[in-house]
């Protein structure tokens, strides 16, 4: 991956939908070459694909809250299996440290997050930071 790649890739990180022409302007390569590396990328696994963000619905009061847990390891698959099937948990880290996995979650409500944390619970001790506000939530940089 040289420079050029790399500013594909800055160019994709902050508007994946940026048409190939636009990003073929800003490195100063012709727009087949550009297709070129941005597919090379693609079949390296360097780019493993694109994804939608959604913004928050501001007509909804939603609750972003970080549960941490420790889990016995015999208990870790049913956890797992849990967290995959809970569309209210947007990403679970395994974690060093005095807990076994940090999740966050965002729910509708306190009731849906209690509720999930009861949930949790089976599994282990919780701890629950609610999230009051986001001041960065910057992505993998390619700098």
């Amino acid at each position: 991956m040289d420079i050029i790649d790399k500013q594909i890739l800055s160019l994709l990180s902050q508007n994946a939908r940026m048409p190939v022409k636009e990003i073929a302007q800003k490195v100063s390569l012709t727009s087949p070459a550009v297709s070129g590396r941005i597919r090379k990328m693609e079949e390296e696994g360097i780019i493993s694909g694109y994804t939608l963000v959604l913004s928050p619905d501001n007509s909804k009061n939603r609750i972003s809250a970080l549960i941490s847990l420790s889990i016995l390891p015999a208990d870790k698959s049913l956890f797992l299996q849990l967290v995959q099937q809970t569309p209210t948990v947007l990403q679970c880290d395994h974690v060093t440290g005095s807990h076994s996995y940090n999740v966050k979650v965002c729910c509708n409500d306190m009731a849906d997050l209690e509720h999930l944390i009861n949930q949790f619970q089976k599994y282990g001790q919780t701890s629950t930071q609610i999230i009051l506000s986001t001041l960065l939530d910057r992505k993998i940089p390619f700098i």
